[in-house]
C-alpha cells in the first residue's frame, strides 16, 4: 500500500471558520502545544521539508492550513497552543478557530495529538483531549522528539503516557505512539492508525461540518506557557 501522506500538497489557509470550503473528503486534524514540534512530524510524515513552516519563533502558526492527500483525504494544521507571550485578541482567534474545526466539522475523522516525549500530558494537552472527548471521535499521540530519549527511557515514558491516558480518559478512543522527525521513526504505525480512521468513514457520508456538535458545551484549552517551535 503506498504511504498515506506522501505527495500531499497545500490547498487553503483560512484565518476565519466560515472561510473553510465544503469538506470533498474526510479529513484528519493535527494538533498540538506550540513547541511540540507538530510542523516538523506532518513534514516528515508527507516527505516534504517545508510543506508545513517550521519557525524558531513560537507561534507562527496562527491559520488552519488544509494539505490535500492523493487519496482525496485531507490533512488540517491547525494552530499550536499554549504560547503565552502572543496578544490576547490572537489568542482568542486561535481559540475560535480550534472550537469551530474540532467541534463543527462534520469531515473530521479524529485528531492527532502533538506531544513532546519529555513533556506529555501536560495540562493544556489534557484540557485538549477532554475538550474533543465530546465529538466521540478518535485521538492518536504522537510522542515527538523521541531522539532525545534513550531506548530504555523512551519505552518507559510510552508506557506511562499509556497507563495515564488510559487511567484518565478511559472512555476515550485514544492510543500513544513514540515518534522522531530526525529519525523518521514511527511514521509506518501513524499511517496505519489513520488509515484505518479512514477506512472507518462511511462511505459517500458528507463533511460540511458547520452544524455544531450541541450535545456537550466544550470548553477550549486555555492559552498559556512557553513555546518553541511550531
Amino acid at each position: 500500500m503506498p504511504p498515506l501522506f506522501r505527495h500531499a500538497y497545500y490547498e487553503i489557509s483560512v484565518a476565519d471558520p466560515m472561510q473553510l470550503p465544503q469538506a470533498s473528503g474526510a479529513e484528519i486534524a493535527f494538533a498540538g502545544r506550540s513547541n511540540a514540534g507538530k510542523s516538523s512530524a506532518i513534514n516528515t510524515l508527507v516527505g516534504h521539508t517545508r510543506l508545513a513552516f517550521v519557525s524558531k519563533t513560537p507561534g507562527r502558526t496562527q491559520l488552519i492550513n488544509l494539505f490535500r492527500m492523493k487519496n482525496g483525504a485531507a490533512l488540517v494544521d491547525l494552530p499550536g497552543y499554549g504560547y503565552a507571550e502572543v496578544p490576547e485578541a490572537v489568542r482568542r482567534q486561535w481559540q475560535g478557530l480550534l472550537e469551530h474545526y474540532l467541534t463543527c466539522r462534520q469531515a473530521l475523522s479524529g485528531l492527532v495529538l502533538i506531544m513532546d516525549a519529555r513533556r506529555p500530558l501536560l495540562e493544556l494537552d489534557r484540557q485538549m483531549i477532554r475538550w474533543f472527548a465530546t465529538t466521540g471521535k478518535p485521538i492518536h499521540c504522537l510522542l515527538t522528539k523521541a531522539d532525545k530519549l534513550s531506548r530504555q527511557e523512551q519505552s518507559k515514558t510510552l508506557e506511562a503516557t499509556r497507563r495515564a491516558a488510559s487511567a484518565d480518559f478511559p472512555e476515550v478512543p485514544l492510543t500513544v505512539q513514540m515518534f522522531s522527525s530526525l529519525k523518521k521513526t514511527g511514521m509506518e504505525e501513524t499511517e496505519r492508525i489513520v488509515g484505518n480512521w479512514l477506512k472507518e468513514k462511511a462511505p459517500g457520508q458528507r463533511g460540511e461540518g458547520q452544524e455544531p456538535n450541541t450535545s456537550t458545551e466544550a470548553e477550549a484549552p486555555a492559552q498559556g506557557g512557553k513555546a518553541g517551535e511550531g
